[in-house]
């Protein structure tokens, strides 16, 4: 009993001096700069700091409640990390362009996120510098520059016909489908044919259904790397610790890609060797990314100083995966279920789309330039749903933003989902309403970066690189979708959000894709 005592005292003593000493730490830092001051801030707590703020597991939406009270811009320490919260344009301008070289950084979380990225041998948590720059390089040059995607056409379209004649096939029987699901197959094929030559159901395990094993690693890795109220990321004490299970998770699913890729890396060296024996001209040969990573690495090449290893080629596709299938497939499944909830909005595109294949062919990517209604339906879906509702800048140099001052290793989160719900800047802001992109002025708003009152992709340098395909496939196979199929399910659609990298859906969207007469006979048999 004395021991259990002691031990008491012990804790309180070290509890009350973390609680002095931050209180000195943080009136000298205060007094040390008298011409500008910090964000304001809700009152915090000893060792968590505002962890019990974000009462809700969608942070941004916790977020969205605070800057109602505090403003468009507020800090907040999340354990012994300082963060800002941005959700004003004009603020989120100055982080992002006024400041942006201080600002190039991204926050990593610790280990969990040290796990999904090799160790910061990928692209998306990589600090800015020359090994982020290269592969930021290749993915810009290589696989989504105008000429790649223009010779991959044809590999998108076949894929979109395998994915409507499976709908097809499940909607004459009447069976209703995950249409999430099905899409992530969809966006899983055309980004792995892309990058290694070969469907994502060619690419899976002896334990698993092949397409089943590639959805799942990619969408517990996207959840995984979402979690911000994890307290063992946070909080020193606990640092070392895995209280949520989130490392022993995001390990297996690791080391289930790190497999599948071994497996496919070799079966890609073995051809090449074959190649090189037969002397075949490589230049005739239609390389995927892959080949051209395995390249670099069999030469032995450092590129701008970095020598490519095949850690970095695992890192980087798995970074593509990330980015390029799970972000398109939930964009176009919230994008279908605010249509079925908006059935007046629905029949305007469809009568737009009818209009411009004249009903006797499906509709195709080189059409969305002459889709007004529907650009505006993909806009108004990413206003309401971002595909990454916060995304976060680290900064390197202390900063004046907005007079406040903003020092040096803060991290900074912008909050997408909050300003593309703000009265201030967009009119009955919960209401899904595609009009308000047809006025004169935001038909031009752009999506790449330059308006950022939506920022779907980010904006600068560490803008979302597959930007470029996402805004081919997302509204071309959301127009095949509204073209092809009536869309019958049990009441009003969930619009609930779950916590994740990516904005997903609480719910699956299940329902029946009924095939609407005369409007599938161009997909030929099965």
């Amino acid at each position: 009993m004395e021991d259990y005592q002691v031990s008491i005292q012990l804790f309180l003593i070290w509890l009350i001096s973390t609680i002095v000493v931050r209180a000195i730490l943080t009136r000298n830092r205060n007094n040390g700069d008298h011409h500008h001051k910090n964000p304001p801030s809700p009152p915090s707590l000893p060792i968590i700091g505002h962890l019990h703020l974000l009462v809700s597991s969608l942070p941004h939406q916790s977020f969205n409640n605070l800057s109602a009270r505090y403003g468009p811009i507020f800090q907040i320490s999340l354990g012994s990390f300082p963060f800002v919260v941005v959700s004003a344009p004009e603020i989120v301008k100055e982080f992002l362009k006024t400041q942006e070289y201080a600002f190039s950084d991204r926050f990593d979380m610790l280990s969990t996120k040290d796990n999904i990225t090799h160790r910061s041998k990928g692209m998306i948590f990589a600090p800015y510098g020359s090994h982020w720059k290269l592969l930021k390089k290749l993915s810009m040059s290589e696989l989504f520059v105008g000429r790649t995607l223009d010779r991959f056409l044809p590999l998108r379209r076949e894929e979109t016909l395998r994915f409507l004649k499976g709908l097809k096939k499940k909607g004459e029987a009447g069976e209703a489908v995950d249409i999430g699901d099905e899409l992530i197959s969809l966006t899983n094929n055309i980004i792995s044919r892309m990058i290694m030559s070969i469907r994502c159901c060619e690419i899976g395990g002896d334990d698993l259904d092949d397409s089943k094993m590639i959805r799942e690693m990619v969408k517990e890795a996207t959840e995984l790397a979402g979690k911000l109220n994890n307290v063992t990321e946070f909080i020193w004490l606990f640092k070392n610790w895995d209280l949520q299970g989130m490392n022993k998770r995001i390990k297996k699913v690791m080391e289930r890609f790190d497999s599948m890729m071994e497996r496919i890396i070799r079966e890609h060296e073995l051809v090449r060797k074959e190649r090189k024996e037969k002397g075949d001209d490589v230049g005739e040969v239609v390389r995927d990314l892959l080949d051209i990573l395995l390249e670099i690495h069999e030469d032995n090449r450092r590129i701008d100083g970095i020598q490519f290893t095949k850690e970095t080629i695992k890192a980087f596709i798995m970074d593509i995966f990330m980015t390029g299938t799970d972000t398109t497939a939930t964009s176009i499944e919230w994008a279908l279920a605010a249509l079925i909830n908006n059935p007046h909005v629905m029949k305007k595109a469809r009568q737009e789309i009818d209009s411009v294949t004249a009903n006797n062919r499906l509709i195709q990517e080189s059409d969305i330039a002459n889709l007004p209604y529907l650009q505006a339906i993909v806009k108004e879906t990413l206003r309401l749903h971002p595909v990454i509702p916060l995304f976060n800048r680290y900064s390197t140099k202390t900063s004046i933003i907005c007079g406040y001052k903003i020092p040096s290793k803060t991290a900074v989160f912008i909050n997408l989902w909050s300003m593309g719900r703000d009265p201030k800047i967009w009119e009955d802001p919960l209401e899904f309403k595609p009009e308000r992109f047809l006025d004169e002025e935001r038909q031009l708003l752009d999506l790449r970066g330059q308006n950022f009152q939506l920022l779907p992709f980010g904006t600068g340098r560490r803008m979302c690189p597959a930007a470029s395909l996402a805004l081919l496939t997302v509204p071309s196979n959301l127009a095949t979708l509204i073209q092809c199929f009536e869309w019958k399910v049990d009441g009003i659609v969930s619009m609930k959000e779950k916590p994740g990298l990516t904005l997903c859906r609480a719910h699956p969207l299940t329902c029946v894709p009924v095939p609407r007469l005369g409007q599938l006979s161009y997909l030929g048999e099965n």
